[in-house]
């Protein structure tokens, strides 16, 4: 569960509704005032229009693959590259003992996809300079995708401003045309000009405290990925050239920063003393 993300949202419509109470002649908290920034015109028109766009700009399947992208961005737990290296260093003492072909009962147990695609191409012999190039172009067209997921998130952050402002406008020009100062329309100006700019408050909350915060997620997730795979693909290399299985752990343990190498060091300690 991606603890930081969820605090990260409810801390910020936390503020934002705390500040909307405050302002109160009395100086305490007014929930009555909320009933200020809640106008369905506005949300129909900021909202509305940003997945418009997003439906214009984007295939079906980016579109219908939005549910899969919450599932990501929430799950910190996927990639895990201490477990991965262990894996790996395990690969290279069987291949050492038992040969390259004996990876292939283990390739055929290995879950993830890439892996296993991986081990099976060095189990089947390909020239090394092949097979690192079919990884790598692997990785490339798989961060590709992820790029334009997140794409989709950035376009929606830099729309919905944009249509908050829209709906300002809209906001204003209705309430020109309806304002009569000999009629006292004059006293109006106050309600209509604060329901015009509500647009523009949805607009932003929308960029910066949804849209946003999912891009940015799901970039993290993808140079989690990311690197867990060049891990595979260093190590899957390092068994095909025959690597001492020591000095590969302490190879790949390069990937990763002190504080990575620490923790996966006193795992490894506990395990061994239990």
């Amino acid at each position: 569960m991606n603890i930081t993300y969820i605090i990260g949202v409810v801390a910020a419509f936390g503020v934002m509704v705390i500040g909307m109470m405050q302002g109160g002649t009395d100086g305490f908290l007014t929930v009555s005032q909320i009933g200020n920034f809640v106008d369905g015109a506005s949300v129909f028109i900021t909202i509305g229009c940003t997945f418009a766009v997003l439906i214009a700009s984007f295939p079906i399947p980016t579109l219908t693959a939005i549910p899969k992208h919450f599932a990501v961005l929430m799950n910190t737990k996927k990639y895990d590259p201490m477990a991965i290296i262990e894996k790996l260093v395990e690969l290279a003492q069987v291949a050492r003992k038992n040969g390259l072909l004996a990876l292939e009962e283990m390739g055929n147990q290995e879950s993830d996809p890439f892996f296993k695609q991986c081990i099976m191409l060095v189990v089947d012999n390909n020239d090394a300079d092949q097979a690192k190039e079919i990884m790598m172009n692997d990785i490339e067209q798989s961060s590709a995708r992820h790029e334009d997921a997140a794409g989709m998130y950035d376009k929606a952050s830099s729309v919905a401003p944009a249509f908050g402002m829209v709906g300002t406008l809209v906001g204003l020009i209705n309430m020109l045309k309806g304002m009569d100062i000999e009629a006292g329309g004059a006293s109006t100006i106050g309600t209509a000009m604060g329901t015009a700019l509500i647009t523009t408050l949805y607009g932003c909350v929308l960029a910066h405290m949804i849209f946003g915060p999912i891009a940015t997620q799901l970039r993290q997730r993808d140079e989690e990925e990311t690197l867990c795979k060049l891990i595979i693909v260093e190590g899957i290399m390092s068994i095909q050239s025959g690597a001492n299985p020591k000095f590969l752990r302490e190879k790949l343990l390069t990937f990763l920063g002190q504080k990575q190498r620490d923790g996966g060091g006193d795992k490894k300690g506990k395990k061994g003393g239990e």
